[in-house]
């Protein structure tokens, strides 16, 4: 199976790079107003411009409209929508439909009842990606807030579910996340970063070689 490693959250150029040049598979911008991470339209055409080629480039979105998914499929030509709001299966499905690109759906994970939303989805997303759920404060942005879930509930997932692992991943955890989920795709974001929305080279550097290694030993 394809591994992935994806850097998340991207907003300049020098960071970008940083991802690109270190090997990352999928880079992703956040296109939520109320991240720090947030990208304007301009940014975003600007640094997916900047990756074509390169790197597979994610869009992610929470609860967008039609109207704000097709400015964005237009400034920012993603290989991959990210959807990480309330979207239903059936609005998953209409997203994939009408704007012909692969999607990818979050799913906010705490307890091993949360995995049964799953199936619901794995029909008509390309890829699931499993986050931890957000904490129930005010401040709480949708993701999983520089958390994670307890992974030894992915134990018994379906290995043929294609998902992405996230959710308080950081360089030094992300191999044990790895050996303990069986993830083939890792996501990362705030676990790469030296203060909320700025990335840091180096932890971006050190996250991609860890999974790397992580993601090629043999799978137990």
């Amino acid at each position: 199976m394809t591994t992935l490693i994806k850097i998340c959250g991207l907003s300049t150029p020098e960071t970008l790079d940083a991802a690109l040049d270190a090997g990352a598979d999928l880079v992703g911008f956040v296109r939520f107003a109320k991240s720090p991470r947030h990208v304007n339209l301009d940014q975003g055409r600007d640094l997916a411009r900047r990756a074509k080629g390169r790197a597979g480039r994610v869009a992610l979105v929470v609860d967008a409209e039609d109207a704000e998914l097709a400015d964005i499929v237009e400034a920012l030509d993603p290989d991959l929508l990210q959807l990480h709001g309330h979207e239903t299966p059936e609005r998953v499905a209409a997203i994939r439909a009408r704007f012909g690109r692969p999607v990818m759906k979050a799913l906010g994970i705490a307890e091993a009842a949360d995995l049964e939303a799953i199936s619901a989805y794995r029909e008509v997303a390309d890829r699931i990606l499993l986050d931890a759920k957000p904490p129930r404060t005010a401040d709480a942005l949708p993701g999983g807030n520089g958390l994670p879930f307890d992974w030894r509930l992915l134990g018994g997932l379906d290995p043929a579910i294609a998902f992405m692992l996230s959710g308080g991943l950081n360089p030094q955890n992300v191999a044990e996340a790895i050996r303990l989920t069986g993830a083939r795709a890792v996501d990362v974001s705030s676990g790469v970063e030296s203060r909320p929305g700025l990335k840091d080279p180096a932890k971006i550097e050190a996250f991609i070689k860890a999974a790397r290694v992580a993601l090629a030993a043999p799978v137990s």
